[in-house]
């Protein structure tokens, strides 16, 4: 029984530095996996102001598992008019921009594009409001709900005091923390309700707004950032992960620099990260990856089979914090049980269940070390109940279809490789 690695498609595109068959299909953020995942941002106007409003500003991860990792998200719009920001909590915008014709109290910013980020950790408690000061960092909806939610709090003047007079600001841009998220339009809703703590009173904010952003891994990265290798007891061949899989150590377009094994230590990385350039990164290898999934059949009963899942991180600048991987099988709906990692069923589609997300256990390997080396790995194993009437070793129907690390599609060994 055969297998294709591949969702069908009428057009992809190749990475150049690929040399094997794997292939992304466009900057079309739909995920096949994940198709309602995106980050909602919602404003809601709380309060009138003699020359504005204060809005509390919440964006929602909405994405089953991809997540927003250290230095965390950024959020730019444009003003419509001629606001400014007076004052905000839980966040801050990075400039204040002119603000001279100001002669009295100094707003916050003056930018006809401000850019927001959170605030950090330990911020004084005058400072904050509910969901805030996490750096920016947001957990996807599957790990932890309740840190996938974001907000700040922000008084915006000279923007009009009715809802005929306040105009939604226009060309939302989110990175998180890079680029890879489209946004839409910005589009007037019904407005929210708010429930008191002791849920017996109920109000609505004056004026309701929603933007929707979605990911592209495509728009993301130019190169992939992870690859599979592949290996299985009944054959001594080790499939590796093809060569130049997230770009070739000869390229001098390859985005960062890699260090030969042994090389790697914790100064040199501290000493040249946003000072040199050409300080190591990645530790070398052919495939170039800053991490490797590989996946061992270990096992085979009479009425079990057994892999074992191994992550590495070869990215010396890079502590993976609340990492999570996305592998599809179609045995995953008889999984028995599930050593060492956390991990849930994701079921995007009724009819299919074939896909389970697994992450680091907090009393063992939440986080990767954050140098490259032996000790950057993380190990669990899987144990599936077999069916007779599919089970097979035959053309790498005990492989995985597709693996993702964080979000992100992992290049895949070609279909010849598959003869383990």
């Amino acid at each position: 029984m055969g297998f294709s690695l591949l969702p069908k498609a009428t057009s992809c595109i190749l990475f150049l530095v690929l040399l094997s068959s794997t292939c992304f299909t466009s900057t079309d953020a739909y995920d096949p996996l994940d198709p309602n995942g995106n980050i909602t941002i919602k404003w809601d106007v709380v309060s009138w102001t003699p020359d504005g409003y204060i809005a509390v500003v919440t964006m929602n991860n909405f994405q089953r598992y991809r997540h927003i990792t250290s230095p965390g998200w950024s959020l730019e719009w444009t003003w419509a008019k001629k606001e400014i920001i007076w004052s905000m909590m839980g966040g801050q915008t990075t400039e204040q921009g002119d603000c001279s014709k100001f002669k009295g109290g100094i707003p916050h910013s003056c930018k006809k594009t401000p850019t927001v980020v959170d605030l950090l950790p330990g911020t004084p408690y005058n400072q904050q409001i509910a969901n805030c000061c996490k750096g920016g960092v947001l957990s996807s909806w599957v790990q932890d709900p309740n840190n996938a939610v974001a907000s700040f709090q922000v008084s915006v003047g000279g923007a009009g005091t009715t809802n005929r007079t306040v105009q939604v600001p226009t060309n939302f841009t989110l990175k998180a923390p890079g680029p890879g998220y489209t946004c839409g339009r910005a589009k007037i809703i019904r407005p929210t309700i708010f429930m008191s703590l002791d849920k017996r009173r109920v109000t609505q904010a004056l004026m309701t707004w929603q933007v929707v952003c979605t990911y592209s891994q495509f728009l993301a990265q130019k190169y992939p950032t992870c690859c599979l290798s592949l290996s299985s007891f009944h054959n001594n061949t080790i499939v590796p992960c093809p060569t130049c899989s997230c770009g070739c150590q000869s390229s001098s377009s390859q985005s960062g620099h890699c260090a030969k094994p042994g090389t790697l230590n914790l100064a040199s990385v501290v000493s040249g990260f946003g000072k040199n350039k050409v300080s190591p990164t990645i530790q070398c290898t052919n495939h170039m990856c800053p991490i490797r999934v590989h996946w061992h059949v270990k096992l085979d009963s009479e009425k079990y089979w057994h892999v074992k899942v191994t992550i590495t991180n070869f990215n010396s600048r890079m502590n993976y914090s609340d990492w999570n991987l996305g592998i599809q099988h179609p045995n995953f709906d008889h999984r028995t049980q599930v050593f060492g990692f956390s991990y849930k069923l994701m079921t995007p589609y009724d009819s299919i269940n074939d896909t389970a997300l697994l992450w680091g256990m907090k009393s063992q390997h939440d986080h990767f070390l954050n140098l490259a080396g032996p000790n950057g790995k993380v190990q669990g194993d899987i144990l599936f109940r077999k069916d007779k009437a599919t089970f097979s070793f035959d053309k790498g129907w005990a492989f995985p279809r597709r693996i993702f690390f964080n979000g992100d599609m992992c290049v895949m060994p070609p279909p010849s490789a598959y003869h383990l």
